[in-house]
């Protein structure tokens, strides 16, 4: 029975990552980890996940991997916790912005 309820509990389980970098921060309010959070839910939602886990890394650059939330969130990922992953785009996660395609050769 138990792990009937732990695969229904992950099955509904997604984890939502927000980072935003120093740089990031001169973007403007459209990058904020206020909005990032808004959308992420908005959309986990309406894809019909109902276990929302936020992980978070505000002011740290997306070059390092060794950043707190996203550690935290590899490791519950591994442990099979969640079964989706919400990004605002995959920059969040590489920390590589649209001239940074570009310049290894891809349209971005």
């Amino acid at each position: 029975m138990k792990q009937s309820s732990n695969k229904k509990s992950r099955e509904s389980t997604a984890f939502l990552y927000e980072r935003l970098s120093r740089d990031d921060n001169l973007e403007g309010e459209s990058y904020s980890i206020g909005n990032q959070k808004k959308l992420l839910t908005k959309v986990a939602k309406e894809k019909g996940y109902t276990n929302l886990v936020h992980f978070l890394d505000d002011g740290i650059s997306g070059v390092t991997m060794n950043r707190p939330g996203f550690v935290e969130m590899m490791q519950q990922l591994e442990q099979g916790k969640a079964s989706a992953v919400f990004v605002k785009d995959y920059c969040a996660i590489i920390g590589l912005n649209q001239k940074d395609l570009e310049n290894q050769g891809i349209l971005a």
